[in-house]
C-alpha cells in the first residue's frame, strides 16, 4: 500500500543540508576519525580519505539522494517503485531499513551514556577528583542496567519528539537548531584546544605526513570510515533525498554535506587532542577516549568544568541529528508502504527499538554472559552485523544497482533537473566502475576479519 499523501519537503536548502550532515555527524566523527588519522599517518591518511570520500563516499551519497527524490518514496518503496514488489533488489531497501533499526536500538543505549556524562558534568562529578576515580565512572554506568536503561529511554523520547513532528516542524526545524549548537560548541572547544600548551603535538598527530605509516591496511580504514562516515547503506539519505526539491543541485547538496561532514571530524580532532596532549595523556580509540580519558583531562584543567559540559552536550547532539535521520528512515516506510500516520509509525518504532535496546543496556551486567555470536555479547554482536555485513551489502547494492541497473536517462534526467548534469559522465564512471569494486573490497576485509571467508572456503573444501 502506497500512502497518497502530498510528499512533504524540506523547506529550504539549508534545512536539507543541516538535517543530512547531522546524520552524517555522529559520534564516530568526533571519536574515531581523529584517532585513526593520527595512526595511519596523520597528513598521509587525511589525504587518502578525502580521496576516498571524492571516489567513494561522494557517489554513493548521490546515488542515495537520486534513487529517493526520483521515486518519491522510503527506501524500501524506493526500489519496489523502480523494479516492482518481486523484484531481487528490494532488499536493497531491505537490508538499508533493517541496518536503520538495529543501529538505532543500541546507538540510542550509547548516546544515553552522553546524557549520563551531562548530568555528571552539570554535577562536577570530575573536578577534585583522582584520574582513577573518573576513569571508574565509566565502568560503574556500564555495570548499572537500570541507570543505562534510564538514559536509553529518555534519548529515544527526544528522538520520537522530533520525529513526529514532521519532515518541516520535526526534522528541519530541529536540525536548523541543533546543528548551530552543534558548530558552536565544537568551535569552542577547538579555540580552547588549540590555545592548549598541547596545540602543537595535536596538529603534528592529525596533519603531519608520515607516508612510512600509511600500510593498505590504513588505505581499507580510510576507504571504510569514508562510506561509514557518510551515513550510507542504512535508509536515511535514500529518505533524506526523497524529500528533496527536483530543482536542488544533487552534486552540490551532496558535496556540502560530505564537506560539513569531514571537517566537524577534523575540528573535533583538533578540539580533542591538543588538550588530551597538555596534560600528557596517550589518545585512546572509542568509549575509552570519550569517557574515560576526556574526564580525566577535564578534571585537570582550568575550566575543565565548563568545557566537559560543553563537550558532553556536543556529543550528545551530534548523536540526537544521526538518531533522528535512522528513526525516520524506518517511519518513512511504515508512512509510504502501510499507510499510517506519522504519530503511530513513529511511536511503533521507537518504542521497539527501545525493546530490542534493553539487552543491548544489560550486555556489560546482567547479560554479561549471553553470547550471540561467537564470544560477543548482544550489544557487540549487533554492531557485528549492522557495520560489518548490512551497511556494507546495501551500499554495494545500491551502487550495482545505481551503475548498471537503472535506466542511463532517468539517471542523467535527476541530475540535469538541479543543474548538476555536467559532472555525469564523471559521477557514472565512479558509481559503475570504482564504488562497488571499493565497497566490495570494504566486506571482503570485514567478511575476513570476522572468520566467515576462512569458514565459507572451508564449506568449499579450499
Amino acid at each position: 500500500m502506497n500512502s497518497q499523501q502530498p510528499r512533504a519537503l524540506w523547506a529550504s536548502r539549508l534545512g536539507f543540508v543541516l538535517a543530512a550532515a547531522g546524520s552524517a555527524v555522529g559520534l564516530g566523527n568526533i571519536w574515531k576519525f581523529p584517532y585513526i588519522a593520527g595512526l595511519n599517518g596523520g597528513g598521509a591518511f587525511v589525504l587518502v580519505y578525502l580521496l576516498c570520500i571524492a571516489l567513494v563516499g561522494l557517489p554513493i551519497l548521490m546515488a542515495e539522494l537520486m534513487i529517493g527524490r526520483h521515486t518519491r518514496r522510503d527506501a524500501v518503496g524506493a526500489f519496489i517503485a523502480l523494479e516492482g514488489r518481486k523484484s531481487f533488489w528490494t532488499c536493497t531497501g531491505w537490508i538499508s531499513v533493517t541496518a536503520a533499526f538495529i543501529i538505532l536500538s543500541y546507538y540510542s543505549v550509547v548516546a544515553g551514556w552522553t546524557l549520563d556524562y551531562i548530568y555528571r558534568a552539570v554535577a562536577g562529578s570530575f573536578s577534585g577528583q583522582s584520574p582513577e576515580a573518573v576513569e571508574g565512572l565509566f565502568g560503574r554506568l556500564i555495570a548499572d542496567g537500570p541507570r543505562q536503561l534510564f538514559w536509553h529511554l529518555l534519548f529515544m523520547l527526544l528522538c520520537l519528539a522530533i520525529v513526529i513532528g514532521g519532515v518541516q516542524k520535526g526534522i528541519e526545524r530541529w536540525s536548523k537548531i541543533l546543528m548551530p549548537l552543534l558548530l558552536f560548541l565544537l568551535v569552542l572547544l577547538f579555540v580552547n584546544g588549540m590555545l592548549s600548551d598541547g596545540a602543537r603535538e595535536g596538529l603534528i598527530f592529525m596533519f603531519r605526513p608520515d607516508f612510512a605509516r600509511l600500510t593498505p591496511a590504513s588505505v581499507l580504514e580510510a576507504l571504510g570510515h569514508a562510506f561509514f562516515s557518510l551515513s550510507l547503506g542504512m535508509a536515511a539519505m535514500i529518505t533524506y533525498g526523497s524529500y528533496l526539491s527536483r530543482e536542488e543541485n544533487l552534486f552540490s547538496a551532496g558535496l556540502r554535506v560530505a564537506l560539513l561532514d569531514t571537517g566537524i571530524a577534523l575540528m573535533a580532532g583538533l578540539a580533542i587532542f591538543p588538550i588530551v596532549f597538555a596534560v600528557g595523556l596517550e589518545p585512546a580509540a572509542g568509549p575509552g577516549l570519550i569517557f574515560q580519558t576526556i574526564p580525566v583531562v577535564f578534571s585537570r584543567l582550568p575550566g575543565g568544568y565548563l568545557l566537559a559540559i560543553v563537550f558532553f552536550l556536543l556529543l550528545a547532539f551530534a548523536a540526537l541529528t544521526s538518531a533522528i535521520s535512522l528513526l525516520e528512515a524506518q517511519v518513512a516506510y511504515l508512512i509510504d508502504e502501510k499507510g499510517w500516520g506519522r504519530k503511530r509509525a513513529s511511536g511503533f518504532f521507537a518504542g521497539l527499538a527501545f525493546l530490542v535496546g534493553i539487552p543491548t543496556a544489560l550486555s556489560y551486567n546482567l547479560l554479561a554472559d549471553w553470547q550471540i555470536i561467537g564470544s560477543l555479547n548482544f550489544f557487540d554482536s549487533l554492531d557485528l552485523i549492522a557495520s560489518n555485513y548490512l551497511l556494507p551489502v546495501g551500499g554495494l547494492l545500491v551502487a550495482l544497482y545505481v551503475g548498471w541497473m537503472w535506466k542511463g536517462s532517468e539517471e542523467k534526467a535527476e541530475l540535469l533537473s538541479g543543474g548538476a548534469g555536467p559532472v555525469y559522465p564523471v559521477w557514472h564512471f565512479l558509481i559503475r566502475y570504482v564504488a562497488p569494486l571499493a565497497v566490495a573490497v570494504i566486506l571482503y576485509f570485514k567478511l575476513e576479519e570476522t572468520g566467515l571467508v576462512a569458514w565459507l572456503l572451508s564449506l568449499f573444501g579450499a
